[in-house]
């Protein structure tokens, strides 16, 4: 037989006040921690908005849309038609020059000069700063290792270099002795370089010509240099018969590579951080004067060099033209508030992942109209070029950090 148990009349009520304390307790709780976190989200915003940021930019007006890929820019594969040399061996060689026996010499991220020979051997001739096993592994190393950028053989055939960091030098590329000529400490009129860059020499005169991309950015921040869009780089001239340094132009947007015109009247000098090409006279009417040839770029120029042909070759490092969306630096251009807050908040290395792998290289008349160009549109040979030289019917494709160097053993460009 089954027997029920008489029920209490009161227990359903009880069983609904439980119900009721339970469901207030919870919404309780879920409201503070709703509360906390917004508290807490709060105090992070006010944290980073009270962060002081390391850069203080202005507002930027853009000369218009980027140019498209047409006529002299239209894309093409000439950049695939190459190969790469010394994989793993070395890693950003930024520019080049070349003896009359044929050998060629660069330097690359770990603060060292190498010199190649026409069959192709590497020889590593010395290292500009301290040759530490930490070199090249980290950017925060660099101003200890240096960083040799501009290059180019004096008519006393001794290597003149810009180490970014540790300043001008004279170096004999046999033995690898140093000289010093202009600390960074010392710079011009003053005011220490920072970011010494761009290197040209005049056959004429043996002055030496040179880009301090500047004053407040090394190297190892040029992300900020970039971002920040500051006009505190400047044009300079050593005279190697007196030490004397002399400012040519002041007030430029990055200033880095330079190349002189085949007379030497002029000086083509490319502003990178806003994407134009410079001209300096320095003969005529003109002399003394600068005035822009090329704005608003297709990308972000680098190195310029007089080619075999009589034109100027320029290496872009990063091309500047609307896909899906249009390019990072145009969109937070005119925005300060932005760059400021990207700037407190993203690491440095994370910018490397909005940067296309894209290689591009423009072809100049000497007036600095564009006269044809040459794309790598996937970056299968290479990407983010930043030195285009021409040497004995080879071409040397310069970077910033990658870990090879690319060739083309034939030249030919769209016009």
């Amino acid at each position: 037989m089954l027997v029920f148990e008489r029920t209490s009349s009161n227990s359903f009520p009880a069983v609904k006040k439980h119900q009721k304390m339970s469901g207030f307790r919870g919404a309780f709780m879920a409201s503070f921690a709703g509360r906390s976190l917004l508290a807490a989200l709060l105090a992070v915003a006010v944290g980073v908005y009270l962060l002081p940021s390391p850069i203080d930019p202005k507002p930027h007006s853009l000369k218009g849309p980027p140019p498209t890929l047409e006529g002299p820019l239209a894309t093409n594969t000439h950049l695939q038609k190459g190969r790469r040399l010394f994989t793993g061996k070395l890693h950003g060689p930024e520019s080049f020059t070349a003896d009359e026996d044929g050998n060629v010499y660069t330097g690359t991220v770990d603060g060292k000069l190498w010199r190649i020979s026409p069959d192709d051997n590497l020889t590593f001739i010395t290292q500009m700063g301290q040759n530490l096993p930490e070199c090249g592994s980290s950017t925060d190393y660099e101003p200890v290792c240096g960083r040799p950028h501009g290059l180019r053989l004096d008519r006393h055939n001794r290597l003149i270099v810009a180490d970014s960091y540790l300043g001008l030098f004279a170096v004999d590329p046999q033995t690898g002795e140093k000289t010093l000529l202009r600390p960074n400490a010392e710079g011009a009129d003053g005011v220490p370089f920072a970011f010494l860059n761009g290197l040209e020499i005049s056959a004429q005169t043996g002055t030496i010509y040179f880009t301090d991309s500047s004053s407040r950015w090394g190297r190892r921040h040029v992300k900020l240099e970039v971002i920040e869009l500051n006009s505190l780089g400047r044009l300079l001239s050593y005279d190697p018969r007196s030490g004397g340094v002399s400012v040519l132009l002041d007030s430029l947007y990055m200033p880095n590579g330079i190349a002189l015109s085949p007379d030497e009247d002029f000086l083509l000098l490319a502003e990178t951080s806003i994407g134009r090409i410079h001209r300096f006279w320095l003969k005529g009417q003109k002399a003394g004067t600068g005035e822009v040839v090329l704005d608003n770029m297709i990308g972000y120029p680098d190195n310029i060099r007089l080619s075999d042909h009589g034109t100027f070759l320029v290496g872009i490092t990063t091309p500047r033209f609307r896909r899906l969306t249009p390019p990072f630096l145009d969109a937070i251009a005119p925005y300060p508030a932005v760059k400021r807050f990207l700037a407190k908040v993203v690491p440095l290395s994370w910018y490397n992942f909005l940067l296309p792998r894209y290689a591009l290289v423009l072809e100049l008349g000497l007036d600095g109209r564009i006269v044809g160009s040459l794309h790598d549109p996937e970056g299968r040979l290479t990407w983010a070029i930043s030195d285009v030289f021409q040497h004995r019917g080879r071409t040397y494709l310069g970077s910033t950090d990658l870990p090879f160097l690319a060739v083309l053993e034939s030249w030919e460009s769209d016009p």
